[in-house]
């Protein structure tokens, strides 16, 4: 249908009727967004899902002359928001088509991440619309459908597909990395000096700031990274071949307990990986079975070599873990379960061994200190502080490493989860980095 407006006799206007009961925002529903050019009001963002989309005839660049006989030529996007919050029913809207033309459509690929930020949008100055603004956690998948906008993605929260009809909008990867490099730097800026001497700060900033620009050309993940999105995949794994498990957390936690105690209770599941030494053999020891003795040289060319999971030195004797010993209680059938110290966790990862990471937090301070009394430990209360504030380092380092996190309230109910999560690895598939696949 046409329509001859007053200032457009001759442009080409189209009506588009779109039906919309209780009406909050035009964003919401219509799934559109608006900006000023001047004195006009165009369409900058048709989302997926909602009823622009849908109906195929409104696109982006468009100009809105009318909204139920409303004129909106001349106001700005909070006036449109404001007529738009009085109307209910059907939409009957009168554009000036984009002069670009309706684009082709564009069959985009989905792609699904990893967040490794929290975000809200209600606290996002920069988003296009807050309404449309998606929130997510750490850790959660994100799937996204759209990267037209590479400022603003349009995704879904994974399993929130049928809760979530319209997709939202997400800060894009470079978009993320560049304002949190701006705020990183601000930040630095307002610290007091700490030298006396300005000529310093200027030289340690210069330097934090090249770090900050060469992050993205970086997939390893170092503490100096701008840590954004990871893109997964999911995988099934073998039934022959097991993903290792790592439990990871700071001393006095319980993972060492958790480990043995799954090795106590199925040999023929569990097992450890055995460990590299330097030292000599003692009597009862057997080679392949308690230790692989190797000579300080064999040990120096595998840790020069990237094989050695964590190595380190006690008493002028070098212990290790090597890459190797993992593959091969995984070559057995068997689940191969691991402690290690965060430094490891690089190297696990960029191999070919597909760890399953699971962070063991403590409790609060009183029920750690309960936990460790029936050990017959009594921590002092600076101790138990110590550990509480290294899980928090090590989660904000880390915790975009972890697969999971178990909180050890009870060493039966940590068994219990452990136990679960180990078995969904069998029979779910999960989310894995897309790097591990190829």
């Amino acid at each position: 249908m046409f329509y001859n407006w007053q200032d457009q006799a001759t442009a080409k206007l189209i009506v588009v009727s779109t039906q919309l009961h209780a009406l909050r925002s035009m964003t919401v529903l219509l799934g559109a967004t608006v900006r000023n050019d001047m004195d006009s009001v165009v369409i900058s963002r048709v989302v997926r899902g909602g009823a622009a989309e849908r109906s195929g005839l409104l696109s982006v660049g468009d100009e809105i002359l009318e909204i139920n006989g409303v004129e909106i030529r001349g106001k700005d996007v909070n006036q449109v928001f404001d007529i738009l919050a009085d109307m209910h029913g059907v939409l009957t809207f009168v554009l000036i088509p984009s002069t670009e033309g309706k684009p082709p459509p564009i069959k985009e690929t989905v792609i699904h991440v990893k967040a490794h930020f929290d975000y809200d949008p209600s606290d996002d100055p920069y988003v296009p619309c807050r309404e449309l603004g998606l929130s997510f956690q750490k850790g959660d998948i994100l799937h996204i459908i759209s990267q037209t906008d590479p400022n603003w993605w349009q995704a879904y929260r994974d399993g929130d597909e049928e809760n979530q009809p319209l997709a939202g909008l997400v800060p894009g990867k470079s978009f993320q990395q560049q304002r949190e490099a701006m705020k990183q730097t601000i930040e630095e800026d307002k610290e007091p000096e700490k030298s006396g001497k300005l000529w310093c700060a200027k030289k340690n900033k210069r330097k934090r700031k090249k770090m900050l620009y060469n992050a993205h050309k970086n997939e390893d993940y170092d503490n100096e990274e701008i840590l954004t999105y990871e893109e997964m995949a999911l995988y099934h794994q073998p039934a022959n071949r097991k993903r290792p498990i790592a439990l990871i957390g700071p001393a006095s936690c319980g993972q060492a307990e958790l480990k043995q105690r799954l090795l106590n209770s199925q040999l023929e599941r569990f097992a450890g990986a055995v460990p590299h030494t330097t030292r000599s053999r003692r009597d009862g020891e057997l080679s392949a079975r308690d230790y692989h003795f190797v000579s300080r040289q064999a040990f120096e060319a595998e840790l020069a070599a990237g094989k050695l999971i964590e190595s380190g030195e006690f008493e002028k004797n070098w212990y290790g873990t090597s890459s190797d010993s993992v593959r091969q209680v995984i070559n057995t059938g068997k689940i191969c379960l691991l402690c290690l110290h965060t430094q490891s966790l690089k190297i696990l990862r960029s191999s070919d061994l597909k760890p399953y990471i699971i962070f063991i937090a403590p409790p609060s301070q009183e029920r750690l200190r309960a936990l460790l009394a029936k050990e017959n430990k009594n921590p002092k209360p600076e101790e138990l502080r110590m550990v509480i504030e290294k899980a928090r380092e090590m989660e904000q380092s880390c915790g975009h490493l972890f697969d999971a996190v178990i909180v050890n309230v009870d060493q039966d109910k940590a068994y219990s989860e452990l136990l679960r999560l180990i078995t969904k690895l069998e029979t779910e598939p999960q989310w894995v980095p897309c790097s591990w696949l190829r």
